[in-house]
Formats: structure tokens, C-alpha cells, sequence
């Protein structure tokens, strides 16, 4: 049966925090919890973007593809929903299902399946664009909530998963230096959201190298683009800002002295009014235009960022924030719809959004 959250019990997810800005409560992690938990393990419907290089791949099931991250209609989903399950666990110890979550989780971080996960890069020749780089940084970033959570079984989860890690690390370097050009797409190709994830976890475990690649390329890609097209946002399926990811990533590269002069050449006002405005989702049930509602909520997150990077003076600042708290609570409510589209992965665009 699919979750509702009706509008009327809004505030029993979310609460306002004394600054203004808006958090998870323990009733709303338990109900969000609820739809990577039941997705998981749910190998029908999906999408494996699984590149067929002879006869008998055709017959490979999505399991047998990939034996951890099977579930949830694509691998970045089930990624992405064992990240959420993880620091849910972390945050809300006393979660009602937290036996069910942990079992989930160790069913998923078993060595052998995530063996197998590395595996499937070296095992297909075409393999080496797979996830890239979305799924990619949704796998340091999982990576990254288990190293930081003291909890025994969350060490051996983290130990399971190192061979997949340095896989990605590894197809990640040698992919940078040639990446001539970033991808400034809306959708899952985006190279300003991935290399942010990237750079978060290259800093946390202190990989020097990969961390001082993720900034030169940033700073290549970026750091002398000035009037970015956001008046013309959003596309159609889009669940990231394209202008906006790259001002989230830009605040990780940039001086508190340079940010605030840089984002005033990339993002115009008149860029900047259009991206404050909400996205309008049509129809719930399109597996496309469901994106949009991820799009409010990544917006969210990218607004939190860009104001908390700028001095507390600047006029920014304020209707960022607004904006934040505004597309947050009312997305939430359409999350749990009854629509598999969204209910696959829209909860941990949601955790991340309200992340603190």
C-alpha cells in the first residue's frame, strides 16, 4: 500500500528549527524510511542501462548484474536508498524499523555482492561508463555516511564496500583529465553535482590526489563562466539546476572573499529571480516529469549551500533561504503519492534536502 503524506500533517515530518530552516522529524524519518526499505529488494520494474556486448548478457537478470544495488528501478536509486537508510539509522537510532533497516542493509553489504559489484566493471569492456558519474558520487557519498558513524556493523558494511570504492576512484581519475568539457545537463550526467559529492569524500578521507584533480577541474570548468542561462530553467525532466549545482560546487572551491564576487558574474538576478520561483509538476504518475519534484528539492539543498557560503550582509541570502524552507515543505507532502516513478528514489533527495 503506498504512503500518503497528506498536506494537513505536514508538520508532522518536518519542524522549524529556531534559525527558520526546516528538519526531519523522527515521525518523518520513519515514514520516508519506509520506501527505500520496501524498494530495496524489489527487482521489477527496472532499468539496468546495462550495455548488451554479446547474446548471452540479454538473459542476465538485474540481480545477477548487480547482486547489491539491484533494486529501487536503477542502480543509482538503490544506491542513493542505502545512503538514506544509513544515515537515517545514524540520525534516528530508535527508528520502528530499525531491525528491518539494518537486516536490509547487511542482505545488500554482503562481501561477495559487492565483490561482485566491482567485478562488473572490469568484467564488461563498456563497462567503464556505467553510472558515470552520478551513480558514481552517490557511491562516495554512501561511502563517505559509513566511515562517519562509530557503529560495529557499520565498519564491516564500509570494509564490504572498499573494492567497489576504489573502483570508482579509480574510473574517476582516469576519466577527469580527458573529460574536456563538463556536462551541464539537468539530469543524471551533471558534472557540477557529482564532483561535488566527490570532493566532500576526497576531503574526508584525506585523498590528497583525487581531491587536488576535482579542484583543477572544477576551477577548468568553471571558474571564469559568468552569465549562466538560468532564466531559461527548468527542461522538462529536469531533477538538478544546471546554473545552481555549479554554484554549489564553486562554494567548496572558492575563498569566502571570492565566492560572493564570482557568483555575482555567473548568476545574473534576472537568473537567479527564475530559479527562485517553484517548479511546476503536472502529473505525478510520468516517470519524467516526477523529476521536477526532485529538481525542487536539489534546489533546496544547492540554496542552503550558496547562502551559507555568503557573508550574512548579503541580500541573497535572505530569499535563498525562503526559497529553501518553502520548496522543501511543499514537496514533501507529494512524495509518498502512490506513484512507483517517485517513490524510488524522491526520499533521499528529501533527507539530503533537509540534511543539516
Amino acid at each position: 500500500m503506498a504512503l500518503w503524506f497528506a498536506p494537513v500533517l505536514l508538520s508532522a515530518f518536518i519542524a522549524t528549527n529556531p534559525d527558520g530552516s526546516v528538519r526531519l522529524t523522527a515521525d518523518g524519518a520513519a515514514h520516508l524510511a519506509e520506501l527505500p526499505l520496501r524498494c530495496l529488494h524489489q527487482e521489477y520494474p527496472n532499468k539496468t542501462a546495462h550495455t548488451i556486448e554479446a547474446a548471452g548478457d540479454a538473459a542476465l537478470t538485474p540481480r545477477e548484474l548487480h547482486p547489491a544495488f539491484y533494486g529501487c528501478f536503477d542502480w543509482h536509486s538503490s544506491v542513493h536508498g542505502h545512503w538514506m537508510l544509513v544515515r537515517l539509522l545514524k540520525t534516528y537510532p530508535q527508528l520502528p524499523k530499525a531491525a528491518a533497516i539494518r537486516a536490509a542493509l547487511d542482505e545488500s553489504f554482503q562481501p561477495e555482492n559487492l565483490r561482485a559489484e566491482a567485478a562488473y566493471f572490469a568484467r564488461y569492456k563498456l563497462a567503464n561508463t556505467f553510472e558515470r558519474t552520478y551513480g558514481w558520487a552517490w557511491l562516495l557519498k554512501l561511502d563517505l555516511e559509513l566511515r562517519s558513524w562509530d557503529d560495529p556493523q557499520a565498519r564491516q558494511w564500509r570494509a564490504s564496500l572498499q573494492p567497489l570504492t576504489s573502483k570508482v576512484v579509480e574510473l574517476w581519475t582516469a576519466f577527469l583529465p580527458k573529460q574536456t568539457y563538463p556536462n551541464r545537463t539537468g539530469v543524471h550526467p551533471n558534472t557540477a553535482f557529482a564532483l561535488a559529492f566527490a570532493l566532500d569524500w576526497a576531503r574526508a578521507v584525506g585523498d590528497h590526489p583525487f581531491e587536488t584533480l576535482i579542484v583543477a577541474r572544477a576551477r577548468d570548468y568553471y571558474l571564469h563562466n559568468q552569465n549562466a542561462p538560468a532564466f531559461q530553467e527548468p527542461d522538462g525532466s529536469d531533477f538538478f539546476s544546471p546554473s545552481l549545482e555549479v554554484c554549489d560546487l564553486m562554494r567548496r572551491i572558492l575563498t569566502a572573499a571570492e565566492y560572493p564576487l564570482w557568483l555575482t558574474r555567473y548568476l545574473p538576478a534576472a537568473g537567479l529571480a527564475n530559479v527562485l520561483k517553484p517548479p511546476v509538476v503536472s502529473d505525478r504518475t510520468d516517470y519524467q516529469i516526477v523529476h521536477l519534484d526532485g529538481l525542487s528539492l536539489s534546489r533546496a539543498w544547492c540554496f542552503k549551500g550558496i547562502a551559507q557560503s555568503l557573508p550574512k550582509s548579503d541580500p541573497r541570502r535572505a530569499p535563498m533561504l525562503k526559497a529553501a524552507r518553502e520548496f522543501v515543505a511543499a514537496t514533501i507532502p507529494h512524495i509518498a503519492a502512490g506513484n512507483y516513478g517517485g517513490e524510488h528514489w524522491l526520499a533521499s533527495f528529501a533527507v539530503h534536502a533537509l540534511a543539516d
